[in-house]
């Protein structure tokens, strides 16, 4: 289905889930008021707040694609578990799963194998504790693998068509805040295309090291003329929470490179907790949670499934704490594919929702039913929701002229022929 915010529904709790355009009659006269406007206004208000912070997760990345033959595209959870069985053939996954115990009950969960495997070489020490130790090893290898799929020939356009409208926020309010839970560069390579600059806590030296302190930096544009920091625009912070396929660890230093080292990842786990609250996933965490505490604070959450407690319990105690955060959730897990497909303007607030999906969803919409007005909820994908999102900014000559000087290259020296 093509991006468009037409896809997109928003939940009001006296009529149930609403489809974003008008519904109009064969003579094109409206009969039924869309829900545009209440989303027009919810993103607008969250887009002059004062703090602005984006969460995504694996579901925005889906939508980046390779069109060429063969290439990998962003993985499910299902996509990983294949990656980590071819690595470690066949043989070696049936013998790890009669290893461990209910490993057949689990589907294709890779993050619960992974859970086991870990707990069950804590608690052995012998022969087949080394077996999956070794299997532990490949599999992290294999993931790291399969999620290094963006390079600059990949379709990114809902992720550019993000930070455009987002990162462009007036020089005089904070920066934006994008959190992601992604290993990949989507973000990176998107930033990079429409000429954005980035804060992540790199250093800007060769090789890029990370620094906490880096966050505290902003950049700004040095005139003789003028008297104070004139602050450029187009910049926003970017906070890998479960780290990056370019990060690796370096004796005491974390640098970014595209080495074939192993790179610095939370890997999918139940322990993955634990390991947020070490360095430098530590000062990831303490941003995110810090960024929520703060007043006029909006939070805008698309493709993530609020499946990491670590994350989704700060969300929900800044719900609690600060009465002046607004939170607008895009998510495709509030409805089933077969209640979509009927097409009804209006479906109901109780429609079945997809498998598996977390209880903070159902604790949304509770805390929406029950008359809570900061929080609006939306049925719909990322690149659907890039779409809706409301463009305040007009685009400045100089990226006018950025744009002009990149079409131009196409031409070998700048001059038509």
């Amino acid at each position: 289905m093509p991006a468009s915010a037409d896809n997109l529904r928003l939940f009001i709790p006296a009529k149930g889930w609403v489809q974003f355009a008008d519904q109009v009659d064969g003579d094109g006269k409206t009969t039924s008021f869309g829900a545009n406007r209440d989303i027009d206004l919810a993103l607008s208000v969250a887009m002059n707040a004062s703090n602005l912070i984006v969460l995504t997760g694996a579901g925005a990345s889906f939508c980046a694609r390779n069109t060429a033959p063969n290439a990998l595209t962003a993985p499910g959870m299902g996509d990983l578990w294949d990656a980590v069985k071819t690595a470690a053939t066949d043989d070696t996954f049936q013998e790890v799963i009669k290893l461990i115990p209910k490993a057949k009950d689990i589907g294709k969960n890779i993050e619960k194998l992974l859970t086991q495997c870990k707990i069950y070489v804590e608690l052995f020490d012998n022969a087949q504790s080394a077996k999956i130790t070794n299997f532990i090893d490949t599999a992290e290898k294999a993931i790291s693998k399969r999620v290094s799929f963006v390079n600059k020939d990949t379709n990114l356009q809902a992720h550019g068509t993000i930070i455009r409208k987002i990162a462009r926020r007036g020089v005089r309010k904070p920066r934006a805040k994008f959190f992601t839970t992604n290993y990949d560069l989507c973000f990176e390579y998107a930033a990079r295309t429409q000429r954005f600059s980035i804060i992540d806590g790199f250093s800007h030296s060769m090789p890029q090291i990370y620094d906490r302190g880096h966050f505290s930096h902003d950049i700004v544009r040095r005139e003789n003329a003028k008297e104070g920091p004139d602050y450029i625009e187009n910049v926003f912070h970017l906070y890998k929470l479960h780290g990056s396929i370019d990060w690796k660890r370096s004796g005491a230093d974390i640098v970014r490179t595209e080495g074939s080292e192993t790179p610095l990842l939370i890997f999918p786990r139940d322990s993955k907790y634990q390991e947020a609250f070490e360095p430098p996933y530590l000062d990831m965490m303490g941003a995110f949670q810090s960024s929520l505490r703060e007043p006029d604070t909006a939070l805008i959450v698309s493709g993530f499934g609020f499946n990491d407690d670590h994350l989704s319990k700060p969300v929900m105690a800044a719900l609690e704490a600060n009465m002046s955060l607004k939170l607008i959730v895009c998510d495709v897990a509030f409805l089933r594919d077969d209640v979509l497909e009927k097409s009804d303007h209006t479906v109901a607030g109780e429609s079945p929702v997809r498998e598996h999906i977390s209880d903070y969803f159902e604790r949304f919409k509770h805390l929406a039913r029950i008359g809570d007005q900061r929080i609006s909820l939306l049925s719909g994908r990322f690149e659907d929701l890039a779409l809706a999102i409301p463009d305040l900014v007009a685009q400045t000559e100089r990226e006018r002229h950025l744009d002009r000087m990149q079409a131009a290259r196409g031409f070998g020296d700048g001059v038509p022929s």
